[in-house]
């Protein structure tokens, strides 16, 4: 028995070092930077990581990401700003970060490949909603204030779950723990594919059933109502400047009374449903809802059109 026991271990042993060799070999396994808050209290990206951002359970979408000076994916060392040109900046979440995408050809890069006397900056982050969004836009007011537009990335549907900015809780799972897990890509592949889900999800239930915790029951609430408070709540907080400020929207995600709201009080706003509508093909990866290099042509060109439209080197 023990013989039996032995040879179970050593084999089982062997499989996982086997699958850890095949996982690191073919580079299955997403590389995430590292997270940090710096000094203003923004949560970024820690600078100067190289590495790609692997997603699908089958090596389906890989792209090159490279963290500048500044903690964002972008091909620029660092955001230098001068008051003699015209520099365009681009804030969201994942969907601008562009992980999906080598950062060479990122939304940015399209834009500035049809607007050559622009320069695009990014400040695109995984998790960001708008409080977070203009939380960084106010902390580095003496950068941004001489950035001739921002375009601020909205999912209306997701980006307004809250009035107030407050630290995210993404940082707790950077644990040492966490960090040592790491260490494995077949675990980090495992993780990512989902393999840990329903382990995880039994282990849940079997604690609250322990702890006598019963599932809270789901109560209708006006999710509209909300959104709109707390657009308010957010735009007077960080006192928006309808002026440079441009929403980037999905107006077919928003409702017909916030779409009202933001014409009637002169908010500028770029809308991709239409175009996003019109062309046929895929406009999203298979496996999620993020961009595909189609939505993020057309995501360019929208920008691009918006600039057209505006003059903006004519201000200057």
């Amino acid at each position: 028995m023990k013989r039996v026991i032995l040879k179970f271990v050593i084999y089982s042993l062997v499989l996982v070092l086997a699958l850890e060799l095949l996982v690191r070999v073919f580079h299955l396994h997403n590389e995430r930077p590292e997270r940090y808050l710096d000094e203003y209290g923004v949560e970024k990206w820690v600078p100067n990581q190289k590495g790609y951002s692997v997603t699908g359970n089958r090596k389906q979408n890989v792209g090159a990401y490279r963290i500048n000076d500044f903690g964002f994916n972008s091909v620029y060392d660092d955001y230098t700003v001068s008051k003699d040109s015209i520099e365009v900046a681009i804030v969201g979440d994942s969907f601008i970060e562009g992980f999906h995408q080598n950062y060479t050809n990122s939304i940015s890069r399209k834009v500035e490949k049809k607007l050559p006397n622009i320069k695009v900056l990014e400040f695109g982050y995984a998790g960001y909603n708008l409080s977070e969004e203009l939380n960084l836009i106010a902390s580095y007011n003496h950068l941004f204030k001489d950035i001739d537009r921002v375009v601020i990335y909205m999912r209306y549907t997701d980006d307004l779950i809250t009035g107030e900015y407050k630290v995210s809780g993404r940082l707790s799972l950077d644990t040492p723990v966490n960090r040592l897990l790491k260490k494995s890509k077949l675990i980090v592949y495992a993780k990512d594919i989902g393999a840990f889900d329903p382990i995880k999800d039994k282990i849940a239930a079997t604690i609250n059933f322990v702890k006598g915790v019963k599932t809270p029951e789901v109560k209708e609430t006006n999710k509209d109502a909300i959104y709109h408070a707390n657009f308010k709540k957010l735009i007077k907080t960080y006192n928006y400047d309808k002026e440079k400020n441009v929403l980037l929207l999905d107006y077919s995600l928003c409702s017909s009374e916030f779409l009202s709201y933001l014409k009637q009080n002169n908010f500028k706003t770029i809308d991709f449903s239409s175009d996003f509508i019109k062309s046929k093909e895929p406009k999203t990866l298979i496996y999620d809802q993020h961009w595909n290099n189609l939505g993020r042509e057309i995501i360019a060109d929208e920008i691009v059109n918006y600039i057209k439209n505006e003059n903006i080197e004519l201000v200057k």
